[in-house]
């Protein structure tokens, strides 16, 4: 008598797995990914989805190994690609980890966080930065709960307005130079709204001013001069962050 097991054709075994997980017209789909990857992916420092998923297969339980149905895949999302699908699920599901795992992965976010607005921002009272320790002390006090399934640039963004209500606290301030023609009124208005001059010249045909601004306005600020000055103009970085350290200005 053979001793062959039998396995099933619906179902694939793995080890060592991280399972992103996604719910969807009454049912639960999985994928198999490496383990540290997913995030990876998802900021875009991972661009090799091989190197994120250990089969292009989409499933309904990866721990039993059991394949999801066409029919299933076809309800759910319109078509049975597991490719296609694949990168829904690792983009949108959610990615399931051990408790100790959560922990570990928050405690990092945490303090990757609080770098990146430690790093923009200073205390607006003294100029100065702030320690590391200090922000994060001041992130639990405003009871933002972190999101692990979101990168950490996108959650700083959104910690440093709600820190504004527990510290004096600010964007480190961009410095510009800003070329414009004289009649340049909309771009002089909206400067005067949104920045501290330094200093302006005037010729006969131009304004030349250097300006102090929030990183954030500077979009906004680069495309009102290209469309008020009709290419005239120009829009100038003299340094992407001033801040006061001690008695010393760095720049």
């Amino acid at each position: 008598m053979s001793s062959k097991i039998f396995t099933p054709t619906n179902q694939i075994r793995l080890t060592n797995v991280a399972v992103v997980r996604m719910k969807k017209a009454g049912k639960r789909f999985e994928i198999a990914c490496y383990r540290n990857k997913v995030v990876s992916w998802r900021e875009k420092l991972e661009k090799d989805i091989d190197e994120v998923l250990q089969t292009h297969t989409v499933f309904l339980n990866v721990s039993k190994g059991q394949v999801a149905k066409k029919e299933d895949l076809v309800t759910a999302f319109g078509h049975d690609d597991h490719a296609e699908i694949c990168k829904k699920i690792l983009a949108e599901g959610e990615l399931q980890i051990s408790d100790k795992e959560r922990q570990v992965h928050l405690e990092s976010l945490k303090k990757e966080i609080a770098t990146i607005v430690a790093d923009k921002c200073l205390n607006s009272d003294t100029k100065r930065p702030y320690p590391i320790s200090i922000i994060e002390k001041a992130i639990k006090e405003t009871g933002y709960s972190l999101k692990p399934n979101r990168n950490a640039k996108q959650q700083a963004l959104e910690v440093i307005k709600l820190l504004k209500d527990v510290l004096p606290i600010q964007r480190a301030q961009m410095r510009i130079r800003v070329v414009t023609p004289s009649g340049g009124k909309l771009i002089k208005n909206r400067l005067s709204q949104i920045s501290v001059t330094e200093s302006e010249e005037y010729d006969d045909d131009k304004i030349t001013a250097v300006f102090l601004i929030d990183p954030g306005y500077f979009k906004e600020l680069e495309e009102l001069v290209r469309q008020e000055s009709r290419g005239h103009g120009n829009l100038e970085i003299l340094n992407i962050k001033e801040m006061t350290v001690g008695e010393e200005i760095l720049e």
